[in-house]
């Protein structure tokens, strides 16, 4: 049996990157996962001298992803890379993951999967043929108040369930700072880095991929109407959806980049023919509880009684300790890294272990940009089919 830590490759998350730092923080917090290799920045003195930071020896620092390839496949199997993760604009994400799988190397990468649907479909091909692990970082998943929503749900407890309403406002974008440089609105504005969506395609599949994971129903149809608010700005910044569930249930989308003054202020709400449930990542451990027959209830976690096996898998701390965005991180790293292992010695991950994004939700993720472009570029405000 294999009992080592996953060795772990980097594309991109340099030292002057900020999403780089929260993935390397998450996957070391359960002493599974090391870090070994990587190349950090198209800059190939900015890749030099983060892996320097990261005390990597200079013979694992690299200055492109074909080299990283190359060389890690030289090395013997119990010393190179036995992952990857990408956390670069989304046009090269697709390259680096087909290479990584090709050779026979996990991956885990930042949402979106990848800048077309059509690559997000060849990536599932590719996961499916070699049996490789694929996780994708929808991070507000891997909260435990997340999770118990989940559970609430499943059980039956808020009844039949008849409506969701999700929303991501930020502010950031209200000005077009992207002509400023310095800040990673750039990239995220540019259609041929980031891809056909911009607000929607950044922030708007979070809010999608909450309404889908904790309902545990996929979204059939929508009507959108998609913004730009920002003159000049050759993306969208702003939008909102109807949609159209399994199971007959309703729901409501709002997602945008120009609500001055907004943080990072991601609500969930359900609500059932007995009760419904709400959450906002502002306060992550808190799982708001509403019924028709008695009073509202606050539910914060931590390891106690009250809470599912599911939402106790993924927290760390007795109640009243918070756990945040870092953790959540943490918790698809650890499950990721452990069905990896569980693969390799013959073992069946069980449920919980399995529980976290993969490439079927980077490819419903790119279904979605492709349904509310579609949806929200119609001049005429209808009902669209998800596009499949």
């Amino acid at each position: 049996m294999t009992h080592r830590k996953l060795k772990m490759g980097m594309i991109g998350g340099g030292k002057d990157a900020f999403i780089g730092a929260i993935h390397r923080r998450a996957a070391f917090m359960d002493n599974l996962i090391e870090l070994v290799c990587g190349v950090f920045s198209v800059d190939p003195e900015i890749s030099q001298e983060s892996g320097k930071e990261y005390f990597l020896p200079a013979n694992r620092v690299y200055n492109s992803y074909h080299e990283m390839f190359d060389k890690e496949m030289q090395l013997p199997e119990d010393e190179r890379m036995d992952f990857v993760t990408i956390v670069t604009p989304n046009k090269w994400h697709f390259e680096p993951a087909m290479m990584a799988l090709e050779r026979g190397i996990n991956v885990v990468i930042d949402k979106p999967i990848t800048l077309t649907l059509e690559e997000a479909k060849l990536l599932q091909k590719k996961v499916e043929e070699t049996g490789l692990t694929l996780a994708l970082t929808h991070v507000y998943s891997g909260y435990p108040a997340v999770k118990e929503a989940k559970e609430r749900i499943a059980s039956g407890e808020l009844g039949k369930l008849r409506r969701i309403y999700v929303e991501y406002t930020q502010g950031w974008l209200s000005k077009r700072i992207e002509l400023e440089g310095g800040n990673n609105a750039g990239w995220r504005t540019d259609p041929k880095r980031t891809g056909k969506a911009g607000t929607m395609g950044d922030v708007g599949t979070h809010a999608w991929h909450l309404a889908e994971y904790i309902s545990g129903l996929k979204v059939k149809e929508m009507c959108a109407e998609l913004r730009t608010f920002v003159e000049g700005r050759p993306v969208d910044d702003d939008g909102a959806a109807f949609l159209k569930f399994e199971n007959n249930v309703s729901g409501v989308l709002m997602a945008t980049q120009i609500a001055t003054g907004e943080a990072n202020n991601i609500r969930v709400r359900a609500y059932g023919d007995r009760g419904g449930l709400e959450w906002r990542q502002m306060e992550p451990n808190k799982l708001i509880l509403r019924w028709d027959d008695k009073p509202m209830e606050e539910l914060y976690m931590g390891n106690n009684e009250f809470l599912s096996d599911l939402a106790l898998w993924n927290t760390r701390t007795p109640a009243g300790h918070p756990e945040g965005f870092i953790e959540a991180f943490a918790n698809i790293y650890r499950n990721f890294a452990l069905t990896v292992m569980s693969k390799r010695n013959g073992v069946t991950p069980d449920s919980n272990i399995l529980d976290f994004p993969t490439v079927y939700d980077g490819v419903r993720g790119m279904q979605f940009v492709e349904t509310i472009v579609l949806a929200g570029n119609d001049d005429e405000i209808k009902w669209h089919k998800w596009v499949e």
